[in-house]
């Protein structure tokens, strides 16, 4: 079976920089490009973090492009980098990037590719979905060709910026809430999920072991563990862009129901919050397949042998 073609829209970002690792060592994809997103850090830090991914796992030949430096309507005062480090990739010690973003804006990256191969690109979106918005309004005719999009974001069982809203989706309420309402095929892979598929002591000690890119896979998330040991009082780490990466190379990691979601974008203390309609009491028609079961072995097997075979190549 011929790989499937792959646009990476994310923040990097720890998490995101793990996702980008595992498709750049999975067979079943051909990752076409990288754009980049305000989110975690700001934009020009996710652009220089997501250009060293790509530095250490030798694809300097992908095009990455920069996107959207802030939300679509409100302007958060917080980010991610208490999460992830001032630079968003601390603890990795890698080098600044080998050359700079490409010209062309995200969104047009994204626009022009889809519309080269209609039907054809499945778009993993792992930040804030404001590039993804902003494709549907400025790129309609683009934004139809992609065959599905899936995208990290939502929580139904408390969120992990409020009470009830997860950080991508927190972060820019109103593009998750017009992707939700485009028509689009939309995967939503929440925390409901994410917080399932984690990562141990032990299994960063044997990463950091692998040649090229174990040492600093190894350094960002020990530095990414020191949120999760003062949150959660356990030395884990979340993997919840890699979970929705992988959901792209496999489906069978992920059990999904097809319901109605829609995004809280009010100004009060539910902002950001994911309302998902299993049970159809809203009114509303599905629009999102929603991922509420999750193979955790499966998906440990699979993000732990891909980075390894990553190391070797």
């Amino acid at each position: 079976m011929a790989p499937q073609p792959l646009i990476i829209d994310c923040d990097p970002g720890i998490d995101d920089a793990i996702a980008m690792l595992l498709a750049l060592a999975s067979p079943e994809l051909e990752v076409l490009a990288i754009t980049t997103v305000a989110g975690n850090v700001p934009l020009a830090n996710t652009t220089a973090n997501g250009l060293r991914v790509l530095d250490l796992a030798g694809r300097a030949d992908l095009p990455l492009a920069a996107g959207s430096s802030r939300p679509l309507i409100w302007v958060p005062e917080d980010d991610s980098s208490a999460t992830h480090g001032e630079t968003g990739l601390d603890g990795s010690e890698l080098p600044a990037p080998s050359r700079a973003a490409a010209d062309e804006h995200a969104v047009d990256l994204i626009a022009r590719l889809a519309l080269e191969r209609p039907g054809e690109i499945t778009l993993v979106a792992v930040g804030p979905l404001t590039n993804v918005a902003l494709l549907a309004a400025m790129h309609p005719a683009a934004f139809a060709a992609l065959r599905r999009i899936i995208a990290m974001g939502g929580a139904s069982n408390g969120g992990n910026m409020s009470p009830s809203a997860e950080f991508n989706v927190w972060f820019d309420p109103e593009a998750t809430e017009r992707v939700l309402q485009s028509g689009q095929d939309v995967t939503l892979v929440g925390l409901d999920v994410t917080r399932q598929a984690i990562l141990t002591s032990a299994d960063i000690e044997a990463l950091e072991q692998l040649p090229t890119i174990g040492p600093a896979v190894a350094g960002m998330l020990r530095f990414y563990m020191r949120k999760h040991v003062a949150w959660y009082g356990e030395e884990i780490v979340y993997q919840h862009d890699s979970l929705a990466l992988a959901y792209a190379i496999d489906p069978d990691i992920l059990g999904l129901v097809y319901c109605h979601v829609e995004v809280d974008t009010g100004v009060g203390p539910a902002r950001g919050a994911t309302l998902v309609d299993r049970l159809g009491v809203f009114g509303g028609s599905a629009n999102a397949h929603w991922a509420e079961r999750v193979d955790v072995e499966r998906f440990r097997a699979l993000l732990l042998s891909r980075l390894a075979s990553l190391s070797c190549r």
